[in-house]
């Protein structure tokens, strides 16, 4: 204790002792407890967590949508081939020749001509 006792006997008397200086904080001064810079900061990112949240619903909406426009487009360029093929076999059955052997396909006979029933052939 003697030398604490000394080291402030040693302080020259016109040197003021340092006063404490309260803690600046963006904003003003520290009064409480509160970190007002901190609670901003979360406030700033809560709200835009909020607002990706809102987004995310039209976000997938849209995704979906493609793909489905994607799927229908698949359709679409399928159905195209099948109606040109059909336009195709429906002009090739448009000749008489082409009536008949469908027909003839079908077991129809012209009238007049006689139909054979041929039974007991292999199934090949």
């Amino acid at each position: 204790m003697a030398s604490a006792r000394s080291a402030r006997a040693t302080r020259p008397a016109t040197a003021p002792r340092p006063a404490a200086r309260p803690r600046a904080v963006a904003g003003g001064l520290r009064a409480s407890g509160i970190r007002w810079d901190r609670v901003g900061r979360a406030m700033l990112i809560g709200m835009f967590g909020v607002v990706a949240l809102l987004y995310i619903a039209p976000l997938l909406s849209v995704w979906s949508t493609r793909g489905e426009a994607a799927r229908r487009r698949a359709d679409v360029v399928r159905l195209e081939q099948e109606h040109q093929r059909l336009q195709r076999r429906m002009k090739a059955l448009q000749s008489p020749k082409a009536l008949e052997r469908e027909a003839r396909r079908l077991g129809m006979v012209r009238p007049g001509e006689r139909a054979y029933v041929v039974k007991g052939l292999p199934d090949n």
